[in-house]
């Protein structure tokens, strides 16, 4: 037996495609041709093997994917209706849409979307977990029906099949690359088919068998800058139309008060997914103390992290949880009529610490993200002025490629790092963080998300209260077990979050349509100048 369910979401995010109506008479010519400039590095346009947030938005509108998001919730894009799904929650079965073809000319299908999702799954790309770790099995049970066998039960399973790697590949292009990838072409169902094989340069021009509503421009090139001096130059001398992805903090507040001053270019903001943390190291002395993680998290004065460092770009952030969604609990925010300096002196006391026996602590950090030596200097500022010679704080900085490596071996007491969710579920600031497979509390971690993290981090409850916001289907309850979580993260300490940034796109006068989606995405299909 089998029921039909939905997966409540928190976005708003572009209308599903509908197919093309049949005009009276001829539309007007589409004239529209722009350029938007990035510093994003584009390593792939693999689907199978892309994990970074530029190039997810490049697949969002090269392909399609099961399920997109329209006014907040999940709907149907190649799927025709919410997935039925059984009684224990481990079998999905998805009726596909019959009018699709790839941008080759093969027709899509169940067996092309079976194939595409194993293909994630088998070729061990970056983002190959996210379905390795949840799927069983994928069959084609039917020319336009698809079948999904998990191996847990899942209730945001439809929210991960909307990832923008989830998107289909034609088989007749991919079959060679079973355990190898196409990095720089990408054959899709999207409204957009790629017309260049450079990543520096990528040119999107719409694809005329597309089975929904085309888009408003003639094309749109991607531009690839090598720093943001570069792309802010390119901008304010018009020979960009959009910006995006990324300026640094003192160009974008100049562009923002310019804009408000002159009117010249347009400025497109919103708040983003993305969030920015200290790992901390539960595994070692002194933080295996809960005293000593407490008092730490007591001093972190994101205010000044707000106002110093970002040039208010970023929002404080007291969960890992980011705002945007209703279940964030603001768990780490001090209340005002506490002095956060005398009761984290009081708490170091309890584990036993003084001025004759102070804590030296190192924080790890990346040397190639701007904002990342400001904020560590202050976050070391704050904690050595707050805590008056009880903690001594040691700063040390790498490049991205080393951090990671080092974070889950244990090298450092503090670690600062950021992390934007895979799909549009709390579930995603969760498990990620706190899942433990093999571990104990007496030991920690030694197996599972927490050891990638760096923290360590092993909780009995934390695994039980993770298998039930899995599974449950009632919103209300899940509400209630995400509350719980924030509860014992805010006691425990594992990790600290710091700010959440604020996502920000420019775009010249005469450009229209430009809009920033709460998933991360600038949507090309609506673009036009005037």
């Amino acid at each position: 037996m089998v029921v039909t369910v939905g997966c409540r979401q928190w976005f708003s995010s572009a209308p599903t495609p509908s197919p093309t109506p049949t005009p009276s008479t001829s539309p007007p010519a589409i004239t529209s041709t722009l350029t938007l400039g990035t510093t994003a590095k584009i390593r792939t346009l693999d689907p199978a093997d892309a994990y970074k947030v530029f190039t997810g938005n490049l697949l969002y509108n090269l392909g399609d994917r099961l399920y997109t998001y329209k006014e907040g919730e999940l709907v149907p894009q190649l799927a025709t209706a919410m997935p039925e799904v059984s009684e224990d929650g481990l079998e999905y079965q998805i009726d596909l849409r019959q009018d699709v073809v790839f941008h080759d000319g093969t027709p899509f299908d169940a067996k092309a979307m079976a194939f595409s999702l194993q293909r994630f799954i088998d070729n061990g790309g970056q983002p190959s977990f996210l379905l390795s770790d949840t799927v069983e099995k994928v069959d084609e049970i039917a020319s336009h029906k698809l079948k999904i066998r998990l191996k847990k039960p899942f209730v945001a399973f439809p929210a991960l099949l909307a990832f923008s790697g989830l998107t289909p590949v034609s088989p007749q292009a991919y079959t060679d690359q079973v355990e190898t990838f196409r990095r720089s072409t990408f054959v899709g169902t999207g409204p957009y088919r790629l017309t260049s094989d450079t990543l520096d340069n990528l040119k999107l021009t719409p694809f005329d068998q597309y089975w929904g509503d085309p888009p408003e421009n003639k094309s749109v090139t991607v531009k690839r800058y090598n720093n943001a001096a570069s792309l802010y130059n390119a901008f304010r001398s018009g020979l960009v139309d959009i910006a995006y992805q990324s300026l640094n903090p003192d160009q974008i507040g100049v562009l923002v008060s310019t804009a408000e001053q002159t009117g010249d270019w347009q400025t497109i903001t919103g708040p983003g997914s993305n969030i920015t943390y200290l790992s901390l190291n539960l595994r070692d002395p002194p933080l295996n103390k809960i005293e000593v993680r407490q008092a730490i998290a007591l001093v972190i004065d994101r205010q000044s992290l707000q106002n110093r460092i970002s040039r208010d770009q970023v929002e404080p952030l007291y969960s890992l949880i980011p705002s945007i969604y209703p279940e964030s609990k603001s768990v780490f925010r001090t209340a005002a009529d506490i002095n956060p300096a005398a009761q984290a002196k009081e708490r170091l006391r309890a584990g036993g610490y003084s001025k004759s026996k102070s804590i030296k602590l190192t924080l790890g950090y990346r040397s190639n993200v701007p904002s990342d030596a400001p904020a560590a200097q202050a976050i070391k500022s704050s904690i050595e002025r707050q805590l008056d010679g009880l903690v001594t704080v040691d700063l040390e900085s790498m490049d991205s490629a080393q951090a990671y490596i080092s974070q889950n071996q244990g090298r450092y007491n503090l670690f600062m790092l950021d992390y934007t969710g895979d799909f549009y579920d709390p579930d995603t600031y969760i498990q990620p963080f706190l899942a433990c497979s093999k571990g104990s509390e007496e030991e920690g971690c030694q197996t599972g998300a927490t050891v990638v993290q760096g923290s360590f981090y092993y909780r009995e409850r934390m695994n039980q209260l993770i298998d039930q916001e899995r599974q449950s289907q009632d919103p209300q309850e899940r509400q209630k077990i995400f509350a719980e979580i924030q509860d014992i993260v805010a006691e425990d300490v594992p990790y600290i979050p710091l700010w959440q940034r604020r996502e920000y796109a420019f775009a010249q006068d005469n450009v229209k349509g430009i809009r920033l989606e709460p998933t991360q995405h600038l949507p090309f299909w609506p673009l036009k100048k005037s």
